[in-house]
């Protein structure tokens, strides 16, 4: 397997003082699905160490929140990681026709766009940085990061008769991204029927009928819940609504808001993955310190065809008519949208960053804002807060904007509200407090790189576990 041999090969990642820069580790099977990147790639490891400084490195220009102060460092996230409650989590062995034998056709994973550089180091994707810490990660690809996150992790044991979580590495997302075209229903959900046919043959499914069972995918729910009663040809496949799924938690990007009764929102990857918290202490300290100069700003492109398009459209046309919003829009080639750092230099310079609406309700550049220390403005609750419950506070106003476009203002005639003049409102103490708690949730959403062990704080996936071990005990009665 891929992840069982990390510790058992020189990783210079674990040494961060040591390392050499772009002395990357790869096993055997990483070199053979590894591709060589594209120019723009390269390109941006070139530019990276220069970007990182010029652009959001800020270290003496302070905004209009330069009162704020460093999260004091014994906050819950940033503790040595133990195994909460016992944990001890067993990963299942799964033949690879589930897994890491999808890579072996890395460039017709997705339908739209070759996924080979993007399913290397471990999803991570391509370097960025001479200290090892940022990538170019694909939105969708959390169920890799998931995987080898687990693979390595303390909690882990390799006899399932200690165990009481049980994790079944299905790469998912990246089969459903390869079947969107297939016009055959039954070898849409043939792999997903697979697997299913397979977990019941285990002793260790029998014991509780899968209650103690768990999936990671990298796409939305919606991609895998297609009926199959003869409905609307939506999803990829209907994996979510197979019984003895029901009986699982299911982790995924986006769940369903009314039917997701077993699903559970895990955050869309960023570019930033950790190997220790003097990196995500630093990175903390540089966002509170950077210079914003746009009160807000948009990144995306407009939409046709789905019932969301107005409002991004609504979005695109307020922003590009005030002199206090940056906006950066994507082409359809992508453009500067595809560029982490481009895209982290705008939202490092927003006070604010608008979150509309996708193809979906949710958007991974909610995390990005995240990560840059820009407060998050949301349309729609389902955009942040009837998804992700295990990360985000449940209090939305503690560190997001709500905005409803239409409102009553409509009913009265009056038009849509003027985003511009809805942010200007919040007082500056409203916003360094909205501003402390987007800092200090930054841990928490962050995928640690792969190969530690124990980074030091509890990001996404240490997170899950523990949320999904409470989650087991309940469906088994045990709390």
């Amino acid at each position: 397997m891929l992840f069982r041999k990390l510790s058992l090969v020189p990783i210079p990642w674990r040494d961060h003082h040591a390392h050499k820069a772009n002395n990357f580790s790869k096993t055997k099977e990483t070199q053979y699905y590894h591709t060589h990147a594209t120019f723009r790639y390269v390109l941006l490891i070139f530019l990276s160490s220069w970007f990182l400084t010029a652009c959001f490195f800020f270290s003496s220009t302070y905004s209009r929140n330069d009162h704020l102060h460093f999260p004091n460092t014994a906050t819950k996230e940033l503790l040595p990681i133990t195994c909460p409650s016992n944990l001890s989590i067993f990963v299942y062995q799964l033949p690879p026709e589930f897994n890491l034998g999808l890579l072996r056709d890395c460039t017709h994973l997705n339908v739209y766009t070759n996924m080979c550089p993007h399913v290397a180091n471990h999803g991570l994707g391509q370097p960025l940085s001479a200290t090892g810490a940022w990538f170019a990660t694909h939105q969708f690809l959390a169920e890799m990061i998931f995987h080898a996150r687990v693979e390595n992790h303390p909690c882990r044991t390799w006899d399932p008769a200690l165990a009481n979580l049980f994790y079944v590495p299905f790469y998912g997302g990246l089969h459903a991204s390869s079947k969107f075209r297939e016009a055959n229903h039954t070898a849409r959900d043939e792999l997903a029927v697979r697997l299913v046919e397979y977990l019941q043959t285990q002793p260790w499914w029998q014991k509780h009928q899968g209650k103690d069972h768990f999936l990671a995918l990298g796409r939305t729910a919606w991609d895998f819940m297609r009926t199959t009663n003869g409905g609307p040809d939506f999803g990829a496949n209907c994996l979510l609504n197979l019984p003895p799924v029901k009986n699982m938690s299911v982790l995924t990007v986006e769940r369903h808001p009314w039917q997701g009764l077993n699903q559970y929102g895990l955050p869309y990857p960023s570019y930033f993955h950790p190997s220790n918290v003097v990196q995500m202490r630093t990175w903390q300290r540089k966002m509170i310190r950077s210079e914003r100069t746009h009160l807000f700003s948009f990144i995306g492109r407009p939409r046709k065809g789905v019932e969301k398009a107005a409002v991004r459209d609504e979005l695109i046309r307020q922003c590009n008519e005030s002199t206090r919003c940056n906006l950066l829009i994507c082409g359809s080639g992508g453009g500067k949208c595809h560029e982490p750092f481009e895209v982290l230099k705008v939202l490092s310079q927003s006070h604010f960053c608008l979150q509309a609406p996708g193809d979906s309700f949710t958007r991974r550049s909610t995390f990005d804002s995240v990560l840059a220390g820009c407060i998050p403005v949301f349309f729609s609750p389902h955009t942040a807060y009837t998804q992700y419950g295990w990360y985000l506070p449940v209090n939305g106003s503690a560190y997001s904007v709500y905005i409803d476009l239409d409102g009553s203002e409509m009913e009265k005639g009056k038009g849509k509200k003027s985003i511009e003049e809805e942010l200007s409102k919040i007082s500056s103490d409203r916003v360094g407090r909205m501003r402390r708690k987007i800092i200090e949730m930054m841990p928490r959403i962050t995928y640690a790189h792969p190969n530690s062990s124990d980074v030091g704080f509890a990001d996404a996936v240490d997170v899950a576990l523990e949320a999904l071990l409470k989650n087991a005990r309940s469906k088994l009665g045990l709390v």
